[in-house]
Order: C-alpha cells, then sequence, then structure tokens
C-alpha cells in the first residue's frame, strides 16, 4: 500500500485575514474594557465626594469659591451657609426635570447675599400640574427679609443650543447666563441646592434624597470584555486546528467533515427505537 500524500493547508491569505479581524475585535473589546474601568474610577470618585461632603458642616461660599467663576469638582455637595434675601421676582422653572419617574420642574430663586453677591438656590422640585399649559399647580414663595441658608454647590448646566422655553422657564441652569440677565455680579459656575431655611416656611418644593453611592456593574461588564477578546482568540485556534485536521483528511471525505451535523428529531429517534426493536 503507497503512502497517501496529504495536501498541504492552504488558505494563508484568508487565515490572516480572520487573525487580523481578531485581533481588531479584541483591541475593541480591550478598549471597552478600560471604557468600563474609567467609569468605574468616576463613581467611585463620586462616591467618595458624597461621603466626604454631602453632610459635612457647612462652610463660608467664599472660602471654596474665592472667585465667581470659579469651580471645582471636589467641592460639589458640599454645604455652605448663607445669609441674604431672594429675589422673588426674578424666579424661574427649569424644565423637563424628573424625580421617582415623574415629569416636573425646579424652581430656581436668585440669592442676594449681604456683600451684594448673587447665588442661583434650587429651592427643589414641583411636579406637572392639570393646567393647560401643564405648570405647576402652585409654586411655593420662599421667605420674606433676611434668610439664612444651608445649600449643597453644584456645578452648573451647560447652555442648550437651539433649546427655547417660554418665559419665567429655561431649559437648563445655564448659570452663567442667569446672572447675566440679572445685571448683578453674581456665581457664575455654580449654583446650591437648598437644604434649610431660616425662617422656615410651608409648603416648600420636593427634595431631591442622597445620592445614591452605587458602583454599579462596570468591574462585570469589564470582565466580559476581556473574556470576549480572549475567547475569539480561543475561537480561532480552534478553527485552525479543524481546517487543519480537515485538510490532512482523504479527498472524499473532506465535504462529509466540513458539512454542519444534523440534529436529530423526534422522528429520527422513533425510527432508531423502531429498528432496534426489529
Amino acid at each position: 500500500m503507497s503512502d497517501q500524500v496529504r495536501p498541504p493547508v492552504t488558505g494563508w491569505r484568508r487565515w490572516s485575514a480572520y487573525l487580523a479581524l481578531t485581533v481588531v475585535f479584541a483591541v475593541t473589546c480591550g478598549l471597552l474594557s478600560w471604557w468600563q474601568w474609567a467609569r468605574r474610577a468616576e463613581t467611585a470618585a463620586e462616591n467618595q465626594r458624597i461621603e466626604r461632603n454631602y453632610d459635612a458642616e457647612p462652610r463660608p461660599i467664599d472660602e471654596l469659591l474665592p472667585r465667581l467663576d470659579a469651580w471645582d469638582d471636589d467641592d460639589e455637595w458640599t454645604r455652605v451657609e448663607l445669609r441674604g434675601e431672594y429675589l422673588v421676582d426674578e424666579q424661574l422653572l427649569v424644565r423637563n426635570r424628573v424625580l421617582g419617574g415623574q415629569p416636573g420642574f425646579e424652581q430656581l430663586v436668585p440669592f442676594l447675599l449681604d456683600d451684594g453677591v448673587v447665588v442661583v438656590l434650587d429651592r427643589g422640585w414641583l411636579p406637572l400640574g392639570n393646567g393647560e399649559h401643564a405648570l405647576p399647580d402652585a409654586v411655593p414663595a420662599p421667605p420674606e427679609g433676611e434668610v439664612t441658608v444651608v445649600a449643597r454647590l453644584r456645578g452648573a448646566e451647560p447652555e442648550l443650543p437651539g433649546r427655547t422655553a417660554p418665559e419665567g422657564q429655561i431649559p437648563s441652569i445655564d448659570v452663567g447666563s442667569i446672572v447675566d440677565e440679572l445685571g448683578i455680579e453674581g456665581y457664575t459656575a455654580s449654583y446650591a441646592l437648598v437644604a434649610s431655611e431660616d425662617p422656615a416656611v410651608e409648603p416648600m418644593p420636593a427634595q431631591r434624597p442622597r445620592p445614591e453611592e452605587d458602583e454599579g456593574l462596570h468591574i462585570s461588564y469589564a470582565l466580559q470584555w476581556i473574556s470576549f477578546g480572549v475567547l475569539a482568540f480561543v475561537g480561532l485556534v480552534w478553527a485552525y486546528r479543524r481546517e487543519k485536521r480537515i485538510a490532512a483528511l482523504p479527498e472524499e471525505e473532506r465535504a462529509a467533515a466540513r458539512a454542519p451535523k444534523r440534529r436529530h428529531d423526534d422522528a429520527d429517534a422513533e425510527d432508531a427505537v423502531l429498528d432496534r426493536l426489529g
């Protein structure tokens, strides 16, 4: 019996293309994994800010913000104590604000400090009313005269180009534009969420709950993307070895080896039973 010549494994260009696609896929998975790690780091930093600042003793605002346009993300949620009076006639409603899954508004009222500088304060959330224009049924009035406010600092929101709103409403808490409209010096890179007022008044807008300190599933997603990238190479190696094994078979057996195996259905199982029974 003469030795049969086995055909070599061919298609190196095809397998090079498969390898290139696998590398691209693995790199993409690596980038997505890195993005999830970065998201996790951002979430962890935010949780640390909340833990450090949310219930800390109130501090003077000029100690945290030495300039009117100053802002540092590390100061977010820090409590400040403010003394002055509300500019009630300048209050605004911020549209499209959601609390507990319900749409509504945020009530913004500029607060004139004793030194003549304005801070934009967010007094809380108001639900949509039943009126024709879906405005709040009532907008609670701030306390009059001299008021002491404890509030938590937040960074100003960006302007939303092309977004408009009816008079007395705004689409975002773009503090710089609000202060410019007032024509008074004020803090332009931050605003503050009211935590308490003295004297206190009723009713008050709804206060937002403390942010949840949860890192989410970023680590799990990051590890999943890494595993997808590794599995892509495992699959490529398995496919190459299978192709190499099939190429070593006699020519008449290769087509059958490459053909997908047909799944047995119930009829096949019944036929097999009948065959055994004769």
